[in-house]
């Protein structure tokens, strides 16, 4: 198989990039490529515990984990893959350190990137699905989570939502109906009273990068849930580094046009 390489600069530092090697189980919906970092050299390796999050499988967490479903399955035992639930939580075997997988899908609808906050202190993809759903939506409204260190979840850590992994309309902005054509990205964190961790907007910038890319959005087209015509609300706060934000971005497409 022909290996794609990406070279993405996060907040000054150049990372190699890499589609992920294919493993023998599969999720139903699969995408055109996965984006993860590669393992270069040795890596502290460690016995973990993860909570099982909405839509994830062992197929997704070994890749993210760098550890075969086999071992997994053992460590667990688990009888079949296809059995996780979420909440479950499992003992992940000599783990490599975290990396994002972010899956692409060919399609031609991802127009926008709406950025919110959770508006909450703290939580993951996890609780905030509970918490969707008890709003009456139908799961996660978001298409991807990054997280802020709190509710067993590393600071900066990229979850995936069920409803990008589905390819569904999101529902996370009726204003200019952004739901049928921006990719939803939730930052945890009340940031009407607070600040964005260094690692939250490095990893912001990472994913939207990859996004920005894959789907031809310009930067024009990536805005806060605030500023979307007709919204009013003041997502993703007060607080949010928009002018760091833009100075990220600009400096990468900088970098895009030199090395092209």
């Amino acid at each position: 198989m022909k290996r794609l390489i990406y070279l993405v600069s996060i907040t000054g530092l150049a990372i190699i990039l890499s589609s992920c090697a294919t493993l023998p189980m599969k999720p139903s919906t699969y995408p055109a490529k996965e984006i993860c970092p590669l393992i270069s050299g040795p890596v502290l390796r460690q016995d973990i515990f993860h909570t099982v999050a909405p839509a994830e499988t062992l197929w997704r967490i070994s890749k993210v984990y760098d550890v075969q479903i086999a071992d997994i399955m053992q460590a667990n035992n688990l009888k079949n893959a296809q059995e996780l639930e979420m909440g479950q939580r499992l003992l992940i075997p000599r783990a490599a350190p975290l990396r994002p997988v972010v899956p692409l899908y060919k399609s031609k609808k991802w127009k926008y990137i709406i950025i919110h906050h959770s508006a909450t202190d703290g939580g993951n993809s996890l609780s905030l699905f509970n918490l969707h759903l008890k709003r009456g939506f139908s799961g996660l409204g978001y298409d991807f989570i990054i997280n802020n260190g709190t509710s067993g979840k590393e600071n900066g850590q990229i979850e995936v939502s069920p409803r990008w992994i589905r390819q569904e309309n999101g529902a996370h902005c009726k204003a200019s109906g952004m739901n049928y054509k921006g990719i939803g990205i939730c930052m945890v964190g009340n940031f009407s009273k607070e600040n964005v961790s260094e690692k939250q907007l490095a990893s912001l910038v990472y994913l939207i990068k990859i996004l920005k890319n894959y789907y031809n959005i310009p930067l024009k087209n990536i805005m806060g849930h605030g500023q979307v015509p007709g919204a009013r609300t003041e997502c993703p706060g007060n607080y949010f580094p928009w002018k760091k934000l833009n100075q990220l971005m600009l400096k990468d497409q900088r970098e895009d046009n030199f090395f092209r």
